[in-house]
């Protein structure tokens, strides 16, 4: 079948393609086109369900108003709400959005970045996995539009957007200890990135400031088998001496997995034992009990992002600005 274009209503009707692209994208204020005329190809556009082109009239323009969004983990809230917020944005600006999943798994951040290149996306916002630096390196040496978000790889500079994680994870810990609680733990994914260790370091400082022994109160956790590391880990914190009064869940996904485990064990959270989470979720919410949390500006995040990202494409700015946005601790 052939695609309806600017010539086959053209030809359909014996007017030029001037003409009919002229009203098709509404350049005819000056009446250069007759009412009767502008009438008939708008009929002809609806009757043959004509769609433009976008893509390649984009990339005449020297763009294609698209962008690439590759994140880590689409099932966890905090992913979902920050492509939201991304999509919505871009929308605003004239731009769509394509979104890539990696699961944490460098080998499918280089098949998204490889596939939304060959769709010749404007730009990329990518939340890195670990082990992902050399794919961003060929991205910065191609000069392509290129801003991080959540994490960062710290031997490479790029413009970022981040939160304030050792700070957040520092004050939550400080939280927990004035409320009493004499020997929380720390339970974290099993991996080396900068936001995690970040986040760890706030933890381990505040304990150390208030003269708190750490020793194996640290538990990592692996993404790929989440809950069953998460039982092994509560166990061991469980059986503990002396015992694990709080614990402090370093992600959202990592939140959710901790409260399932403890509930299975038969423990009242805040009050058989504290607990302390990152991001705000509607599981949490539903809880009988109320759950101190971080509350990140996903919705900032996703905006400055853009507005990084914009730049680099419309501008041409060398942007390698890194931005860092204050959490919330509510208790």
């Amino acid at each position: 079948m052939e695609r309806v274009s600017l010539k086959v209503i053209a030809r359909e009707l014996g007017v030029s393609t001037a003409t009919v692209s002229l009203v098709l994208n509404g350049k005819n204020q000056n009446g250069r086109v007759s009412m009767d005329v502008s009438e008939k190809i708008l009929a002809k556009a609806a009757e043959l369900n004509y769609v433009p082109n976008s893509l390649a009239k984009g990339l005449k323009m020297g763009h294609s108003k698209s962008i690439g969004l590759i994140i880590a983990d689409i099932s966890n809230v905090f992913f979902g709400t920050l492509a939201l917020h991304i999509q919505n944005y871009a929308e605003q600006q004239g731009y769509t959005v394509i979104i890539g999943n990696t699961n944490e798994d460098p080998e499918e951040m280089l098949k998204m970045i490889t596939f939304l290149n060959s769709r010749q996306v404007d730009g990329l916002i990518i939340t890195p996995t670990e082990g992902g630096e050399f794919m961003v390196k060929a991205l910065l040496e191609k000069e392509k539009p290129l801003v991080l978000v959540d994490r960062i790889y710290p031997d490479i500079h790029t413009a970022s957007v981040m939160i304030n994680n050792f700070e957040i994870s520092y004050r939550s810990t400080r939280q927990l200890l004035n409320r009493g609680c004499n020997n929380p733990a720390f339970i974290s994914y099993k991996q080396d990135q900068v936001h995690t260790n970040e986040r760890k370091r706030g933890y381990l400082e505040a304990m150390q400031d208030a003269g708190h022994h750490v020793t194996d109160k640290i538990k990592e956790v692996s993404y790929q088998n989440l809950q069953e590391d998460m039982d092994g880990a509560i166990e061991e914190l469980l059986q503990m001496s002396p015992k694990v009064d709080a614990i402090f869940f370093a992600t959202n996904s990592i939140s959710i997995s901790g409260i399932r485990s403890l509930l299975k064990k038969g423990l009242l959270v805040q009050k058989d034992i504290q607990v302390m989470c990152f991001d705000e979720s509607e599981a949490i919410l539903l809880f009988p009990f109320r759950v101190p949390y971080v509350k990140q500006p996903i919705e900032a995040m996703g905006k400055r992002a853009l507005e990084l990202l914009i730049g680099q494409i419309e501008r041409k700015e060398k942007s390698g600005q890194q931005i860092v946005l204050e959490a919330e601790l509510v208790v």
